[in-house]
């Protein structure tokens, strides 16, 4: 039964996945009964189905927070997969999903940041301005991440916001390895990244 409910989610088709509800009431029970999970979320996620993924999250909101075997959550499988548009759906029912700590803790701002997506970066940031502060099993802020991945637009972003809600104590903290942003910026030789972490302060 859990096998169809996948290949329903796959479809986005809302009724099928109703019918397989009405024969099996229990199985989204028995699906959020697990400590790792491709929930039906997941699965309408990772293919961009937005209305099937918006009914699942209304009907199983634990589902958003659940982690597949992988390691992710549905609003990282739709970021990682491309499909924007459901991640900014998702989050306008939830803003809380963009804290949800996935595989090595990141959270969405983590993948967003190192992947250079400014928008989705501001976004993230006014649905849910706390994630700044979320830090990886590395100890690394969302910035630090920008920086390792010279994700020049996300960072500039991070540091609007870091500017404007008087966060600068963030650029002083340091990863696992002793490195804050501006270490990591001269050790990579991005002048740039450095001139706007100096003109910050």
């Amino acid at each position: 039964m859990e096998e169809e409910m996948k290949r329903i989610a796959l479809t986005g088709d809302i009724n099928a996945f109703y019918r397989v509800i009405e024969r099996e009431p229990g199985i989204l029970k028995t699906i959020e009964d697990k400590d790792f999970a491709e929930t039906p979320l997941h699965v309408a996620a990772s293919v961009g189905k937005t209305g099937l993924a918006i009914e699942v999250l209304s009907l199983k909101p634990s589902f958003g927070r659940k982690l597949n075997p992988s390691g992710y959550s549905p609003l990282d499988v739709a970021f990682r997969n491309g499909h924007r548009q459901t991640v900014k759906q998702l989050i306008k029912f939830d803003a809380g999903l963009i804290g949800v700590r996935s595989r090595e803790r990141k959270t969405p701002l983590h993948y967003a940041a190192e992947s250079d997506d400014a928008d989705l970066v501001a976004e993230f940031l006014v649905a849910c301005p706390t994630v700044i502060k979320e830090l990886t099993i590395r100890g690394e802020t969302a910035v630090h991440l920008a920086v390792l991945s010279e994700s020049l637009n996300a960072f500039k972003v991070l540091m609007g916001w870091i500017t404007r809600t008087d966060n600068h104590h963030i650029l002083g903290w340091k990863d696992n390895k002793g490195n804050t942003v501006l270490h990591i910026a001269a050790d990579t030789r991005q002048l740039e990244v450095s001139q706007v972490n100096v003109v910050s302060k």
